[in-house]
């Protein structure tokens, strides 16, 4: 039976004690032994690496892999994938209106969407004490893959139709892909759209806000819901847009002042952020993690709509003596 999200969102907000919601799942690589190289590559070692997280984690919801170069690969970009590290993107596919027009939208299920996909069907069937959300990315941010990140920051001023053809086949795929998970059992699904934070509130509001909308008017309802996620440094100036987006909750990534944007969002809209995953969680220790996650907490708690998070996904060799300080941290703030 589908959980109604709309509740869960609901309590959550009204929550005195919110439990923290990270972007965590790489790291699991590290008390299961295997590599980044293989948890992207086989389903059953993604559902078990979250299966993993939600046993050691009291997590408000489970989190699945936050990869920007699944969908990029269906399309035929080239990946770098290391043992360690993320995977990216290499290079660029699309260059040219001609190139846009003639680009094919593939199958949802080809390449490794395909492993996605049942990695969060199993997941969903063991994971029942918590939602489970699967990862996507935005539409500018699976444009500017395929054109290349520094092209299209110049190509939305001097090929704007370009890169609208290759937005709308991006909505096409993300909208089927997004389906393919409902299906399979998830409570919804962690839109990363970080590359729209490069943008200008006016080119945002042209290139990302209306796709990332129709993505929503697709795909969410009352069992699956669309959490917006951008970590760029301009995103409170674009916020309006951002809102208007329809998301059922945001989050932010540690490059803006969080108790700022929380100012700018109504008091009934969730909102998640934003410890710094790279200089903290990855590279921190367990008493500095501690003391930026009480000082976010402190600075934005006073607003209802807070729920701490990660300000992105955390980094896959990220010691887990500061992730599980983050946990204790929270519990500590709520305790006093």
């Amino acid at each position: 039976m589908k959980r109604d999200m709309r509740i869960w969102l609901k309590d959550l907000l009204e929550a005195p004690v919110k439990k923290a919601m990270p972007i965590l799942s790489f790291p699991a690589i590290q008390p299961m032994g295997v590599t980044v190289r293989e948890l992207i590559s086989d389903s059953g070692l993604q559902a078990k690496a979250m299966e993993l997280v939600a046993e050691r984690t009291d997590a408000a919801a489970s989190v699945s892999l936050m990869d920007l170069s699944v969908e990029a690969e269906c399309f035929g970009s080239a990946i770098r994938v290391t043992d360690g590290e993320v995977p990216t993107v290499v290079g660029s596919i699309v260059s040219t209106e001609e190139e846009a027009r003639a680009l094919e939208i593939p199958a949802v299920g080809s390449c490794r969407t395909g492993l996605y996909i049942d990695a969060i069907k199993y997941a969903a069937e063991h994971i029942t004490d918590r939602p489970v959300f699967a990862g996507v990315i935005g539409p500018f941010s699976l444009a500017a893959r395929l054109l290349d990140v520094t092209e299209i920051m110049i190509d939305c001023y001097e090929e704007p139709d370009m890169v609208h053809t290759v937005l709308e086949k991006a909505v096409s795929f993300i909208i089927d892909y997004c389906k393919a998970y409902k299906e399979a059992g998830a409570d919804g699904v962690m839109m990363a759209e970080p590359v729209t934070g490069l943008l200008s509130p006016a080119l945002a509001e042209e290139f990302s806000a209306p796709y990332v909308k129709r993505i929503v008017e697709a795909v969410q309802d009352d069992t699956f819901l669309v959490i917006y996620h951008n970590c760029g440094g301009s995103t409170i100036s674009m916020i309006d847009s951002i809102l208007d987006t329809g998301s059922a909750a945001y989050h932010f990534g540690n490059a803006i002042d969080m108790a700022e944007m929380l100012s700018h969002i109504p008091e009934d809209i969730v909102v998640m952020g934003n410890v710094d995953p790279a200089g903290e969680f990855r590279n921190g220790t367990p008493e500095s993690v501690r003391e930026a996650t009480l000082k976010v907490m402190e600075s934005c708690c006073g607003h209802k709509n807070f729920v701490i998070s990660s300000g992105c996904d955390i980094p896959p060799l990220s010691p887990w003596e500061n992730i599980d300080a983050f946990f204790k941290a929270v519990r500590e703030f709520y305790a006093g």
